[in-house]
């Protein structure tokens, strides 16, 4: 699956129920769906608050599943980058001011398997989400 869209704020409601509508095919838990809608959530509003700044930009998002049931999600942007991905993913760190808390990336590590952050100043960020699914039965979907 690839989704492209503007870092707006109102789209990042469309980018959490499309990445989890494209897993519903594994037949995943409840619980499971929550987990990709949430970091899904975080990853695309650091994009929007943190990668472009004022200036809206794309929001890049791949989706796909492994033969053992992994849900892959890239979620990319081409703004300004992180100077320090070591700190950015520190539990409190933010550059968002005040009203950001500062646990995105703690958020994201939370409820996936792993999570991967590559970034550069001045090209972008990439986030890569590893979720294996489980499914209904407790069982490989």
């Amino acid at each position: 699956m690839r989704l492209t869209v503007d870092s707006r704020s109102v789209n990042e409601s469309y980018c959490r129920v499309a990445v989890a509508a494209f897993a519903a095919q594994l037949d995943p838990t409840v619980e499971e769906i929550s987990d990709i809608k949430t970091f899904v959530s975080e990853a695309v509003t650091n994009c929007i608050v943190h990668a472009y700044l004022s200036i809206p930009g794309k929001i890049y998002i791949t989706a796909s599943l492994t033969e053992d049931n992994t849900l892959i999600v890239r979620i990319r942007d081409k703004g300004i980058g992180i100077a320090d991905v070591s700190k950015a993913r520190e539990p409190l760190f933010t550059t968002g001011g005040d009203d950001r808390s500062g646990l995105g990336f703690s958020v994201m590590e939370c409820f996936s398997d792993k999570l991967k952050v590559v970034s550069k100043e001045g090209v972008g960020t990439t986030v890569t989400i590893y979720k294996h699914i489980r499914g209904k039965n407790g069982n490989e979907a």
